[in-house]
């Protein structure tokens, strides 16, 4: 863990960092059965089974290509109960806006926040607002919670990834944290990279639907891919390998990531999911996720191979290998 006695910014970027802090902080002072799980969303059995998650939106800047904060918040939260294979129901949505904050802005933000919620079939069902003194939230930050209903024969979670299990994506990587980067530099593409910001629970729903041997789905947001595969081989102790050639990744997106220095494998993504299914199964579950519009791209991009050490090996495209680690920081702080 970080030896240093102040939060970091790197602190909130979905690695290393993020994930001691978590653990060895805050955790380990609250833990309970549920809580220890760590997963995108708690299940709770209160007669029923419930999904419940909560999240915070800080990004920056407020409107991108593909979106604004309205939009990532409802999405992230749906995605988030989608993962534990939840059909999401309701939402809350807590506004803490900076003094000063246009209202036209906020009457754009509140308009996309509905469309969003129409587009994942759920409502809000609760909220609050705050207001702060100026320079007290850098204009405006909202959290939401969800809940949604898990099925009985319904069972995922990033513990439960199995040896000759197949790997899933729903599509292209990476270019929701690259659009946010355009977005704020002001940088400049022939062909614009815009967010992937999306509600995911249609598409888990309908794989759900097709097959009860989905072992876990998880959304690859902070830290992007290599964190999501990461934290199923280390909940799951398993090794993942996948192959580089078979990752999609847009071309425009692909060259602004090497124009800039980035790994498209840990940058974030906000309309993507990983599937870990069984592999007689897997064939279907492409069908399946290719009829829907969140999932025409959908490729498998590798497979459980061993159990007992958890890491993530990539076959490079030009016939080696090499390991994907956790990333350790914040590569791009304030993205979602």
């Amino acid at each position: 863990m970080n030896k240093s006695k102040e939060i970091l910014l790197a602190h909130g970027g979905g690695g290393t960092l993020m994930h001691d802090l978590i653990k060895n902080v805050i955790a380990s002072r609250l833990s309970n059965p549920v809580l220890d799980r760590l997963d995108d969303s708690a299940l709770l059995d209160t007669g029923g089974r419930l999904a419940f998650t909560t999240d915070s939106y800080v990004v920056r800047p407020l409107f991108f290509k593909g979106g604004d904060i309205g939009k990532l918040a409802v999405c992230g939260t749906v995605n988030d109960l989608a993962m534990q294979g939840a059909k999401p129901l309701a939402i809350s949505l807590s506004f803490i806006i900076e003094e000063g904050f246009p209202l036209d802005d906020l009457k754009k933000i509140v308009k996309s926040v509905g469309s969003a919620v129409k587009a994942a079939d759920v409502f809000v069902a609760t909220g609050d607002l705050k207001v702060v003194e100026r320079d007290g939230a850098d204009k405006l930050f909202v959290n939401t919670s969800g809940i949604g209903s898990v099925r009985k024969d319904v069972n995922v979670s990033s513990h439960y990834a199995k040896v000759g299990d197949a790997v899933i994506i729903n599509g292209y990587i990476a270019d929701h944290g690259v659009s946010i980067l355009c977005e704020r530099e002001g940088l400049e593409f022939e062909s614009p990279v815009k967010s992937d910001c999306a509600p995911l629970a249609g598409l888990t729903q309908a794989i759900l639907s097709t097959t009860k041997r989905i072992h876990c789905m998880k959304d690859p947001t902070r830290g992007g891919l290599a964190a999501a595969l990461n934290e199923i081989a280390s909940s799951s102790r398993v090794s993942i390998e996948i192959e580089e050639s078979a990752i999609p990744v847009r071309r425009a997106t692909l060259a602004a990531c090497e124009m800039l220095g980035l790994d498209p494998l840990v940058v974030a993504n906000e309309g993507k999911v990983v599937v870990v299914c069984s592999e007689t199964v897997a064939s279907t579950v492409i069908r399946t996720m290719r009829k829907h519009k969140y999932g025409k791209a959908s490729k498998i991009i590798g497979r459980i191979v061993n159990k007992g050490k958890p890491e993530v090996i990539l076959g490079t495209t030009i016939g080696g290998s090499r390991i994907v680690d956790m990333p350790y920081g914040e590569l791009l702080p304030r993205i979602c």
